[in-house]
């Protein structure tokens, strides 16, 4: 399959904050899909560009990236305001015609997805791949690491420097609704939860968490081998995914 075609686009949030995206065209109008990375990710970065294009097969993708991250304004709140970039790219579906909307989101793409269709609806179908249940785990090396890129002056610096994301000062005010209460709000949407059992940031019971906290209809797929979000997401496995969207918005 040749690849797609590819259309900028600048998403503006309802706090205004100014978002840079793409849109990949599908088969035809009916599925538009949400395709919202990790921390430090980029829509840019080949491995989501990948993803992408294996859900184009499914339905037209809107990528984008995050507040903080890559060419869009304002700062990261990683995983609270964020929810507002989402509802952005599911307007901009919409609004150019595409009639049922899924949203695929990767690690706090993934946490971010799940709070989005629960605080907010509108979406025909979730998918959170490699997400956490809940807020400040710091229970493994890489999420210690994420802990102080985000706490840490230094640590925000070497973010801004390195990986070209801004992460906003100080702790949230209030806490926001943690990802495995806010997926009790989602049904009767459709939930698909995807973990790898060979995740290195998050563990099982992450998953088993999330999954647990949301009402039918759900599903959890456990991927013997699979790793964490989007580097580690086989073409196999976003075709399943697609497939299942497929079949779930038809």
């Amino acid at each position: 399959m040749p690849l797609a075609t590819n259309y900028p686009a600048m998403l503006v949030t309802k706090d205004g904050v100014r978002l840079d995206a793409v849109h990949t065209p599908g088969p035809g109008s009916e599925i538009g899909i949400v395709l919202a990375h990790g921390f430090t990710g980029s829509w840019r970065c080949k491995d989501t560009r990948r993803i992408a294009h294996v859900l184009s097969r499914t339905g037209g993708v809107v990528a984008f990236d995050f507040r903080g991250h890559g060419r869009s304004t304002g700062l990261s709140t990683v995983g609270d305001l964020e929810i507002l970039d989402v509802e952005a790219a599911v307007r901009h579906l919409r609004m150019i015609g595409y009639r049922k909307i899924a949203v695929v989101g990767f690690s706090m793409g993934a946490a971010v997805s799940v709070r989005h269709a629960g605080l907010h609806g509108g979406v025909d179908a979730v998918v959170s791949v490699s997400a956490p249940a809940r807020w400040y785990y710091r229970g493994t090396r890489p999420m210690r690491t994420v802990h102080w890129a985000i706490e840490r002056p230094v640590g925000r610096w070497a973010a801004s420097l390195g990986k070209r994301t801004r992460i906003a000062r100080g702790p949230w005010d209030p806490v926001p609704v943690p990802p495995h209460e806010a997926a009790a709000l989602i049904s009767p949407t459709p939930l698909l939860v995807v973990h790898g059992d060979s995740d290195t940031f998050f563990p099982l019971e992450h998953a088993h968490q999330l999954f647990e906290g949301a009402r039918e209809p759900k599903e959890l797929w456990i991927e013997p081998g699979y790793g964490h979000a989007e580097s580690a997401a086989r073409p196999d496995l976003i075709r399943r995914i697609g497939n299942w969207i497929s079949s779930n918005l038809s």
